[in-house]
């Protein structure tokens, strides 16, 4: 079989065909295990919304892992935690809106009842509300109580901008900077933040209309499938191109 491969001069472009299909398929196969994960995160984000608030260490129990197992952060569950807000400290994350145009997320800590803090999405804000002094009614005092979705720990993608601390202006959620604890930070303030983020529900509305809660994304994208079966169908065209370049060669060979 290999001298008849020879004489057709079949070696080299099975040689290099061979690569190429098994990285095709292979690409099939990573893009219907994303497929699962994403199924998986949007029943996840549906249970979340169907559910009743848990209190914010019932939905954290067991996260992060002690036992040196991998263990998924509970994104998306629902909550609820009560405390006052500390308004001076303030970040703001860009965030445009499509409907109401540019404006930022109002990232707020939470002290909690028993000291620690929660960093809080508020909500969106207008570029024109940016300044508290125009939305000066949504500054709430005093204790209170907040239910949004638990959030996990953000990481910079590619081609996200750097965030800009000195403009208090922010493109991904860096829970250390956001708090001013960056990795060497040390103390008991650092310390009191729980590493997650709630995004609060847009009801009840704050005072004033603003900040506007709500701001989740809770579209998935998930075209998996679809790519996978782009990626089996260049691997079944391969095999077709392969197989009537073989039988050619190996039909003039005889």
């Amino acid at each position: 079989m290999l001298t008849k491969f020879r004489a057709a001069g079949l070696v080299w472009p099975t040689l290099l065909s061979l690569p190429v299909l098994v990285l095709l398929v292979g690409l099939g196969n990573w893009q219907m295990s994303r497929k699962a994960w994403k199924d998986a995160l949007v029943q996840q984000i549906e249970a979340g919304l169907r559910g009743a608030p848990v209190a914010l260490d019932e939905a954290l129990r067991g996260w992060p892992c002690q036992t040196g197992k991998s263990c998924p952060f509970p994104e998306y569950a629902r909550v609820r935690v009560r405390g006052r807000f500390e308004h001076d400290r303030e970040r703001y994350f860009y965030a445009p809106d499509p409907a109401l145009g540019p404006g930022i997320h109002v990232y707020t800590p939470l002290v909690l009842e028993d000291g620690r803090r929660v960093m809080v999405n508020r909500g969106y804000v207008p570029d024109q509300h940016r300044a508290t002094a125009t939305r000066a009614a949504g500054q709430v005092l005093g204790a209170l109580e907040i239910v949004g979705l638990l959030r996990g720990p953000g990481e910079k993608a590619m081609f996200t901008p750097e965030n800009d601390p000195d403009r208090n202006l922010w493109f991904w959620r860096d829970l250390g900077g956001m708090s001013g604890c960056g990795a060497k930070a040390r103390g008991p303030y650092c310390a009191s933040y729980v590493r997650a983020f709630v995004d609060a529900e847009a009801e009840p509305a704050n005072p004033g209309g603003w900040p506007r809660g709500g701001t989740t994304n809770l579209q998935i994208s998930n075209r998996h499938l679809e790519y996978a079966l782009t990626w089996y169908g260049l691997a079944l065209a391969l095999i077709g191109m392969y197989g009537v370049f073989a039988w050619g060669r190996l039909k003039s060979a005889d």
